[in-house]
């Protein structure tokens, strides 16, 4: 008997909502279940009511940027999050603030993909959901 595999949900955090679409179409495609946000504040209380496996993360972004995001949820998760940014040099305040991983935009959307699958086996068993 085969059981049904749950997807794995994906909460992704970015301020160009074309940029958020491209992932979305691209994740949903892939078989992940997607969340998207285009506000820090919002992804923070997604965290917590949506519950993602794990979050795609802007650095670069109007109001709370990624970096306060990433302190922010540092604060009660270790979920996986993966940093990404047009700035490279962003790169070591991200793993400094608790990135699990980085990637330079653009990016191609098969990186992404194998970062996640990385991070999701990687921190399976050991991921902490809020709530």
């Amino acid at each position: 008997m085969k059981t049904e595999q749950k997807k794995q949900r994906v909460l992704v955090v970015d301020d160009h909502p074309k940029v958020l679409r491209f992932i979305e179409i691209d994740l949903r495609l892939r078989g992940f279940e997607v969340i998207t946000t285009t506000s820090g504040s919002e992804a923070l209380e997604l965290v917590k009511s949506a519950k993602p496996d794990i979050v795609l993360l802007d650095i670069i972004m109007p109001g709370m940027d990624g970096f306060e995001v990433l302190k922010k949820l540092r604060d009660f998760t270790q979920l996986p999050i993966i940093a990404f940014s047009a700035s490279p040099g962003n790169y070591h305040e991200a793993i400094h603030l608790g990135a699990n991983d980085f990637m330079p935009k653009p990016f191609q959307s098969d990186e992404m993909v194998r970062k996640i699958k990385a991070l999701l086996s990687h921190c399976e068993t050991r991921t902490k959901r809020p709530g």
